[in-house]
């Protein structure tokens, strides 16, 4: 799906793209970033579809979706502040 297809769903469901992060228990930016893609994966393309859909027909989909224990994934990664990639940075002299 275009992400372009996919932000028009997420304003059929009422919601914008941080929104949709939030219920999915997601990073705002691994969402945003697929704009830079042009496309989204299949899964988020279907959720905005279905979450669209039931908008339209007058089902609360914010509920439905809090009756379900999804859980953050963790951060990827050592990256700390002040790290890169989670080494120290050195001097280059």
């Amino acid at each position: 799906m275009t992400y372009k297809e996919f932000t028009r769903l997420l304003g059929k469901a009422g919601t914008t793209a941080k929104e949709f992060a939030e219920l999915l228990k997601k990073n705002p930016n691994s969402i945003t970033n697929n704009a830079s893609k042009g496309k989204v994966p299949n899964e988020l393309g279907v959720i905005a579809a279905l979450i669209g859909e039931m908008e339209e027909k007058g089902v609360d989909y914010r509920s439905v979706l809090a009756t379900i224990d999804i859980q953050a994934r963790k951060v990827r990664g050592n990256a700390k502040l002040g790290k890169f990639g989670g080494s120290p940075q050195e001097t280059l002299f």
